[in-house]
């Protein structure tokens, strides 16, 4: 009987898997990992689950009526069928909708993480195999942080290489004096790991800055967001009110003349018509503490003082990307980057602003610059994209004409959703509307190990294994 220690990556970090004769026995955390999520140990029962897809499996009604049987999607039962009655039937319904429609009509979603590796990366097999066939309409953006990822390289830059630019947690423990978490810093979230190899740094490192005088200041509706720093002060603003609570801290900095002015002068553009819209000489409304208690519920005395209290210290601005979730959403990245602009430490030891510390262990983390050797996906004939929110919207109303980042766009008519690696039913907002939306295509094909809501609400479900039962 022979015994098997072999390291696995996936979202909840690396593990140290235990093996003997193809069995799992169990799974231990890597020594290295400061914080290991309790999520990883659920590994074993996931490779025995009884909710595993087993055999390629088509929706009974699909498999007798084919793509003019669509209301039975997630009420219908599954017939197993063989791989070869799956994929000739897989291979009829693309070719048919390719010879009918064009390949613009197939939508190769699979939005949402998959393996760490770079060959089992479902998305990248897929849109890889899509690209072969000819084509197909993609989307963009992320559920995660779409505002902040669309209003940033207006502003700022793209969010992505920022991410690697932050500043790393071993020099705000030694120089930072403020840290201002807009959303907290949630060790809930810090469970995620991108990309997966990482150490799970964050209570560690926030412990260690805490123990080096850093003062922290949770702004969040939720006094636990910050759980991990006993000292926190806490600010329990109104949900969806963070960018009023911005917008009144910049006026004091520029009404009590603590904001630095040379920063502005050479690395900005605008500041007049944003002191005209702060001071109310715009709208008739000045931006002040006052005004921002009336909606957030925070003191106007301590909006006045936080402001400064930022000016006086090396302060680090913190926003989650829980806040910019929501309509409007990328206004208060925008009012954070101007308010940091006018603090004037944005580039400083210890100071400046962040985007997400505390998400997914990737910014504060030491970052490689350039990504490691991947196989080529070729080239999308296809030009159709869309925002990846949009996913319902497209669906339900084909050929209309919606806006995004400026541009004026119609909406493909999909009639093929080939979706490996992730799950719509997860991610999207508002289930009930996806679930109709879901209904229009002629087909959904699905890849997946489970019977998620999004291989029930399918139509050919191919069985694809775990990572712990390939190799990569």
């Amino acid at each position: 009987m022979k015994k098997q220690h072999n390291l696995t990556v996936m979202h909840w970090g690396t593990w140290q898997v235990q093996a003997r004769d193809g069995n799992i026995e169990a799974v231990t955390p890597v020594p290295w990992d400061k914080n290991p999520s309790r999520i990883g140990q659920s590994l074993p029962d996931a490779i025995t689950s009884k909710t595993r897809i087993r055999r390629p499996a088509v929706r009974a009604g699909y498999l007798q009526n084919g793509p003019a049987s669509r209301e039975g999607r997630g009420k219908e039962p599954f017939v197993e069928v063989s791989w070869e009655v799956a994929l000739d039937l897989l291979a009829r319904e693309l070719n048919s909708v390719k010879a009918r429609c064009g390949n613009e009509a197939i939508f190769g979603g699979s939005y949402g993480w998959a393996s760490a590796g770079r060959f089992h990366h479902a998305q990248s097999q897929l849109h890889r195999f899509l690209k072969c066939f000819g084509g197909y309409t993609a989307s963009t953006n992320t559920y995660s942080s779409a505002a902040g990822e669309r209003i940033l390289p207006h502003i700022l830059g793209p969010l992505s290489p920022l991410h690697r630019q932050h500043t790393h947690f071993s020099e705000l423990a030694r120089e930072c004096q403020l840290f201002v978490a807009f959303g907290g810093l949630p060790l809930r979230n810090a469970q995620v790991n991108g990309g997966g190899a990482n150490d799970h740094m964050l209570k560690y490192w926030l412990e260690k800055m805490q123990a080096q005088g850093t003062r922290f200041i949770n702004i969040s509706p939720v006094r636990n967001d910050l759980s991990a720093v006993e000292s926190a002060e806490w600010l329990a603003v109104r949900p969806g009110t963070d960018t009023a609570l911005l917008l009144a801290l910049c006026y004091v900095l520029i009404n009590e003349s603590l904001y630095d002015s040379g920063f502005i002068a050479s690395h900005t553009v605008g500041f007049a018509s944003y002191r005209a819209y702060l001071m109310g000489e715009s709208d008739g409304v000045a931006k002040t503490p006052e005004w921002a208690a009336a909606i957030t519920g925070i003191e106007a005395q301590r909006i006045a003082a936080l402001a400064r209290e930022m000016a006086s210290q090396h302060t680090m601005v913190n926003i989650s990307w829980s806040i910019q979730r929501a309509r409007q959403g990328e206004q208060a990245y925008w009012a954070t980057v101007a308010l940091t602009a006018l603090l004037g430490q944005i580039g400083t030891p210890g100071g400046g602003l962040g985007f997400g510390y505390a998400c997914t262990n990737l910014a504060g983390a030491a970052r490689k610059a350039f990504s490691g050797p991947r196989l080529p996906a070729g080239e999308n004939a296809v030009n159709q994209v869309i925002p990846v929110a949009r996913l319902s919207d497209m669906l339900l109303h084909p050929g209309e004409a919606y806006e995004f980042d400026g541009q004026h766009l119609r909406y493909p008519d999909i009639r093929l959703v080939y979706w490996a690696g992730g799950n719509a039913f997860h991610h999207h907002q508002d289930i009930n509307r996806l679930c109709e939306a879901w209904r229009r295509p002629e087909t959904v094909v699905v890849h997946e190990q489970f019977w998620t809501a999004q291989a029930k609400f399918s139509d050919i479900v191919l069985p694809v294994t775990t990572s712990l039962e390939r190799e990569d």
